[in-house]
């Protein structure tokens, strides 16, 4: 696997039972790579607020990522704006190693925690997932309605269960209908 774009290291021995703030953001080659993985048009910022403390040896972490970037519309590519303004808080636990053949299952305590190996943690590749997960996955540009209709595409009225029935409703009360 290779590096993070965006690598912000914390060692665990420089945190305690209190809370330390880390404020930390991305310059431009590290955004430039950062919207290559993440598929985007732009990242122009990314920001994170994060305020850490050690518990033996997991990290809990809380704070808030900020960005702004631009997203390719899902119907006609075109730029959309995107603003995020995201809650951080994550629970860093040390890596368990775990037999090839033995299935892991998390619970739902579990589904925001990060494992880490050796003496650190991530909190840049943190921020950065963050960021990842609150970008709307299907950005729409203001024409993205009407470029869907041309092609064909039914809204989701339509295409649910009563546009279902309001077809049925139109075909069985038409001017076609056979008396």
């Amino acid at each position: 696997m290779s590096a993070p774009e965006f690598s912000r290291p914390v060692a665990l021995d420089a945190l305690g039972g209190a809370p330390r703030r880390f404020e930390i953001e991305a310059n431009e080659a590290e955004r430039a790579a950062l919207a290559e993985r993440f598929g985007l048009l732009a990242l122009d910022a990314l920001t994170a607020d994060v305020a850490l403390v050690r518990e033996g040896q997991e990290v809990r972490a809380e704070g808030h990522v900020h960005a702004r970037a631009t997203q390719s519309c899902v119907a006609t590519g075109a730029p959309v704006p995107a603003e995020v303004d995201a809650p951080l808080g994550l629970v860093f636990r040390p890596l368990v190693e775990a037999r090839p053949d033995e299935e892991i299952e998390l619970g739902e305590e579990e589904l925001d925690v990060v494992f880490y190996e050796g003496g650190a943690i991530d909190l840049g590749e943190a921020a950065a997932q963050t960021l990842y997960l609150a970008l709307d996955p299907y950005p729409r540009s203001p024409d993205a309605e009407a470029a869907l209709r041309a092609a064909g595409v039914k809204s989701e009225e339509e295409a649910g269960p009563f546009g279902a029935l309001a077809g049925l409703k139109d075909r069985l009360s038409g001017p076609d209908r056979a008396s």
